[in-house]
């Protein structure tokens, strides 16, 4: 099943391309079930952005309409993650990636960094994942990238349960930091104008969706209350994709956890959100 978003079933003429990584095996998560994101996002996103009228079947684009031809790549191995995500960047094409857990991100921005070369990180999530004295988890996925990114133009947004070995990364690396406080005291064009003012121009985007609150995105793996508005996050990523990105993932949807599948059908409308986006 491909998700409703792409228009296109030519690869070679295709912008951007949507690949599903089915794996959650480095989660360390007590829910289960990330695995099964990339299928269900994609059967919501044709249940609920798709209508019917007479034998027609036609998408509710949003605002704008998408212009940009969207391929469906399919589900891969998260072996194949690496050489998957070099293929499409070499023709300069954007990798939009349903996980799987989080740590599937670091084979990503790994093999877009041998191409584009230190990569500016844009990070929503609810947790740093700058866990240092482990790796190879959906935890240490800072950690394990910090060769490939450029600390001084990256930033995490959403983060509000850290651990102690986190912050003192962050403040080790002087990494930038954008809490949900920060949203509500500053505002959101404000926090807009310091994300464009940090971010370099090889941009990729990571999204956690326990970035935003389980009141509007139940259905994660590890949720925490007090996050991001699911129309906030999705503002800032639209500003940021009209300045161009390399790529961008959504992870950690748990599907078995989720409210009548608010967040599959969430994940789909920021995909096509961030599509609608692309210059």
């Amino acid at each position: 099943m491909r998700i409703c978003w792409a228009n296109t079933e030519n690869y070679d003429e295709s912008n951007v391309v949507i690949l599903g990584v089915p794996d959650e095996s480095k989660s360390h998560s007590l829910r289960k079930g990330t695995s099964e994101a990339p299928h269900k996002i994609r059967e919501i996103s044709n249940i609920r952005d798709t209508y019917k009228r007479g034998s027609d079947i036609s998408t509710g684009f949003p605002l704008g309409g998408i212009n940009t031809k969207v391929y469906d790549y399919g589900n891969i191995l998260r072996t194949e993650v690496s050489d998957a995500i070099g293929k499409i960047s070499s023709k300069s094409k954007i990798p939009i990636t349903i996980g799987g857990d989080h740590s599937i991100s670091t084979d990503i921005i790994k093999s877009l960094s041998k191409r584009y070369g230190s990569i500016s990180l844009v990070y929503f999530d609810a947790h740093p994942d700058f866990i240092s004295s482990s790796s190879g988890y959906y935890g240490s996925v800072l950690h394990d990238v910090l060769p490939d990114i450029d600390t001084k133009s990256s930033i995490q947004i959403g983060i509000r349960t850290p651990e102690q070995e986190e912050i003192d990364n962050i403040k080790k690396h002087d990494l930038s930091v954008i809490t949900p406080w920060d949203v509500l005291k500053n505002g959101i064009t404000e926090i807009e104008k310091t994300i464009l003012g940090k971010i370099g121009k090889n941009t990729y985007i990571s999204v956690d969706m326990d970035a935003i609150d389980p009141a509007y995105a139940p259905g994660v793996s590890v949720p925490v209350p007090l996050g991001l508005g699911n129309l906030e996050v999705v503002y800032l990523l639209k500003s940021i994709v009209k300045r161009g990105i390399v790529g961008l993932d959504i992870m950690e949807v748990c599907p078995g956890y989720d409210i009548k599948d608010r967040t599959s059908h969430l994940a789909s409308r920021m995909i096509a959100e961030v599509i609608s986006a692309i210059n």
